[in-house]
Parts: C-alpha cells; sequence; structure tokens
C-alpha cells in the first residue's frame, strides 16, 4: 500500500510537468488575475481527471459507442485551442488585477481547466496505459490501485495549485509590457499543441 501510494504521487508529479496547455494556462491566469484563478483551473484538471480514471479503471465499456468518437473529441479540443492560441495572440495589453470571488468567475476558470485536459485526446489514453500498466505488470488489486490514483489525483492537485501561487509570488517580476509577450507565447503553444493534436488524429 505504501509503495502505491508513491508511485501515485509520482505519477501524479510528473504528469504535471509535461508543459502542455494546462501548465502555460496556470501560470497566465495566475500571473494575469491572482493564484486563486490557477487553483480554480486545477480543480477544474483534477475532476475531468477523475473521470478519466474511472473510466480507465472499469473500462471503456461503460462509454456508448459513438463512431469517430475521438475524432470528434479531437475536433473540439483543436477549435477550443486555436481560439485560446488566437485570443491571447492578439487581444489588447493586459491589466493585471485580481477576479471578484465570484460563482461566475469559478465557473469559467473550473471549465477552462476541464475544458483543457479534457479536449485532448492523449490525456485519456495516457490515463488507460498506467491503468494497464500497474494491472499488468505492477499486479496490483482494486484497492492498491484505488489508492494509486488517489495519490496521483492529489499530487495533480497539489502540484499544479503550487504552480499557481509560485506564479503569483513572481506577479512583480511582470509588468504589462512582460505579460504581453508571455500570453502571446503561450498563445503559440497552445496553436503549436492543436496542430500537433491534429496532425496526430487526422493524419
Amino acid at each position: 500500500m505504501l509503495e502505491a501510494s508513491f508511485y501515485g504521487l509520482v505519477t501524479g508529479i510528473l504528469l504535471c510537468l509535461t508543459f502542455g496547455t494546462v501548465f502555460f494556462s496556470l501560470v497566465q491566469n495566475s500571473v494575469d488575475n491572482g493564484y486563486r484563478s490557477g487553483m480554480k483551473i486545477a480543480f477544474g484538471v483534477v475532476v475531468c481527471d477523475a473521470i478519466f480514471v474511472f473510466f480507465a479503471i472499469f473500462g471503456t465499456a461503460l462509454l456508448p459507442h459513438i463512431e469517430g468518437f475521438e475524432k470528434w473529441m479531437a475536433g473540439a479540443g483543436i477549435v477550443f485551442l486555436l481560439i485560446l492560441g488566437l485570443n491571447n495572440l492578439f487581444r489588447n495589453q493586459p491589466q493585471i488585477a485580481y477576479p471578484k470571488s465570484r460563482f461566475g468567475n469559478f465557473v469559467f476558470y473550473f471549465s477552462t481547466g476541464f475544458l483543457l485536459n479534457g479536449l485532448n485526446p492523449v490525456n485519456f489514453i495516457s490515463w488507460v496505459t498506467i491503468a494497464t500498466y500497474v494491472r499488468s505488470t505492477l499486479h496490483y488489486g482494486i484497492e492498491e490501485i484505488s489508492l494509486f490514483f488517489g495519490m496521483s489525483l492529489l499530487a495533480i492537485f497539489l502540484t499544479e495549485s503550487g504552480i499557481a501561487l509560485s506564479a503569483h509570488r513572481l506577479k512583480k517580476i511582470f509588468t504589462p509590457k512582460t505579460v504581453k509577450i508571455f500570453n502571446q507565447v503561450t498563445g503559440l503553444v497552445f496553436i503549436f499543441i492543436a496542430f500537433q493534436i491534429a496532425y496526430s488524429v487526422f493524419f
């Protein structure tokens, strides 16, 4: 059980350090709007991952069969990433400010994290691969599997919250000009990953 906990924590931390769309969105929003926005994004990511984990453990047989489902999901993810990327590239000079604590803000940041994570088919495939590995190679039972994935999800939330807090603490060195440059770089990353997903799924 201790081994499963340790491996779960390590897995969760490593999954956060892939420098994908979620990482850049966490840093960008934490710098622009305060660390709480980043933590809300992290919560959305973890809820999405928990759903992925559920289906990875209990099998995709519970999912309804939809012809071309992976391509539809990838297509939605590509459009979402392109919109985010273009918005970052061409929006006006940002004003650094903290968001007001309202339900609408929570829904916005939560859904951003959820969609950034959920609309990339690679994330679901990663969890299925990990579930297969802990079953067939590590020979974990259901209790160890549950503990492994529980600790993975906890590590993801804590690591991403730490990233958000660290980015927020660096807020003083991020002038509006540097934030604009960072947002443009983030936009290019989003667009690059959108094309990468399109290439891997459709070509």
